[in-house]
């Protein structure tokens, strides 16, 4: 008995669901026959106003605004229940599926595990093509957190998807062909601090590609970078964690981040690795991302004095078009317990104290519900959305949490909420403009942060700097 992943499609209407389900026997593929005319001839145009066109999902969460809203109102409460099974497909793995499909056309494509795509009639099924990146299972040794990918992007006539081994491809998407592959590792790929992987899903604007790297408990230097849509050739790279400060630093941002830490963080990597969340927002021209944890985890192995760390755990805007710094904002100053900054977020226009706003926000993984400012990143309001003992609420004035001291754990563990997995994680949210609700998947769990005695920092090894168990925590 073979267990695979499958994809649904439900009459009455173009509706997806991912289960995990069974077959005793495998079925050849139908021949490849599908729509005609272009493949995925996605534009810019179509993009800014895919609002416009809610038959479709054209890209990661439907708009740029990634708000996963949806105009169609065939189907609803009144008639759910009449929707059967159409057809069915089976994916090539009995992996997580975290991808969603983009809808093109009448075109589904997907990803899975082991970085497959697939393409799909929409109307019966039949799959139109499979790529294979061929990720080396070697590589998954430096992948933290297991073999998924999490989404992909449609662009004239292509489609880009980013692989575990870092590589950044685009597949011809008439025929499933690979038009082309970018290794985004610069340097010795086997440099212990060049551990990287792709696991978020590409976004594009503009004729570039924009991706950025998964690593931060093996030592890398995150980043997020722009590639020509066409060609696969690095425009931009903008780096989250300054590097060696005795050389000259990359740009002033940099250099303002570096004097936010201390010690040799750079042996280390220093992480701010960019693993799930971004978003372009045409109204600014600004690609709007987040930054994960700081490597190690525990800071007090880090950085001896206990600063910001910046940009890690961070909210970080750069102009799309040249990658050159615009704001940011730090949900976790100084983080200490995983708390990525990397959570879905969405822009949607708000009217706040009477006046008009457009705003960004994300549902973090520190338990916290952010607004910001998308001109300017300005914080607007902070609410816990679930369980949160590290901090009690967050100065609006100031923008940072007020942290409770003991929850750093330098003495005695602390049993934290939300813990390691986040009050939100990678998991999509939503928002509606109709009902002015935010829909968040949340965690609600605890885990003990307990520092290890015995912890020796080694580049690309797996650093936390932390003992897992309940032994020696105070409020656990």
């Amino acid at each position: 008995m073979k267990i695979r992943t499958r994809i649904l499609g439900l009459s009455a209407l173009v509706s997806l669901a991912l289960v995990g389900c069974q077959r005793k026997e495998e079925v050849a593929a139908p021949p490849a026959v599908g729509p005609t005319g272009p493949a995925a001839a996605v534009t810019d145009e179509r993009l800014v106003n895919a609002a416009d066109e809610p038959s479709q999902w054209l890209s990661y969460g439907g708009t740029y605004s990634e708000q996963r809203f949806s105009k169609l109102a065939q189907v609803d409460t009144s008639n759910v229940n009449t929707l059967g099974l159409k057809w069915f497909a089976d994916y090539d793995t009995n992996l997580d599926q975290h991808g969603s499909p983009l809808y093109v056309d009448g075109v589904l494509y997907v990803s899975t595990a082991w970085n497959k795509l697939y393409a799909f009639d929409a109307k019966t099924g039949q799959q139109l093509w499979q790529y294979n990146a061929k990720t080396p299972g070697e590589w998954l040794k430096n992948v933290c957190c297991g073999n998924v990918n999490r989404g992909i992007a449609a662009y004239d006539g292509k489609i880009y998807m980013g692989t575990l081994d870092a590589r950044l491809v685009a597949i011809d998407a008439k025929t499933g062909k690979e038009a082309w592959s970018t290794d985004t590792i610069l340097g010795d790929k086997a440099d212990p601090l060049n551990r990287y992987s792709i696991t978020m899903a590409p976004r594009v604007a503009k004729g570039k590609v924009f991706v950025g790297a998964s690593g931060g408990e093996f030592g890398v230097r995150g980043w997020i970078a722009a590639y020509d849509a066409k060609t696969g050739k690095e425009v931009w790279r903008f780096y989250n964690v300054p590097g060696d400060p005795s050389k000259p630093f990359e740009n002033d941002a940099m250099k303002k981040a570096a004097a936010t830490w201390s010690g040799e963080f750079w042996k280390l990597g220093g992480g701010g690795s960019v693993w799930d969340a971004a978003v372009y927002d045409p109204k600014t021209n600004l690609l709007i991302y987040g930054t994960g944890n700081g490597t190690p985890w525990n800071q007090t192995n880090r950085d001896p004095k206990g600063g910001d760390n910046l940009y890690i755990a961070s909210i970080v805007a750069v102009d799309a078009d040249t990658g050159e710094y615009r704001w940011h904002y730090q949900t976790t100053p100084g983080d200490t317990w995983d708390y990525d900054a990397v959570s879905p977020m969405m822009t949607a226009d708000l009217t706040i104290g009477g006046e008009p706003k457009h705003v960004v926000i994300q549902p973090n993984k520190n338990g916290f519900l952010y607004v910001l400012d998308t001109a300017t990143g300005k914080l607007l309001s902070a609410d816990a959305f679930t369980e949160v003992n590290w901090a009690k609420g967050v100065d609006l004035k100031t923008g940072r949490p007020n942290v409770v001291p003991e929850a750093r754990y330098k003495k005695a563990g602390w049993n934290l909420a939300p813990g390691v997995q986040g009050g939100h994680s990678w998991h999509p949210n939503a928002f509606s403009p109709q009902t002015g609700l935010v829909y968040i998947p949340t965690w609600e769990a605890y885990f003990p942060m307990i520092a290890d005695p015995n912890y020796k920092p080694a580049a690309g090894g797996f650093n936390l700097g932390i003992s897992f168990g309940p032994r020696g925590c105070d409020n656990c």
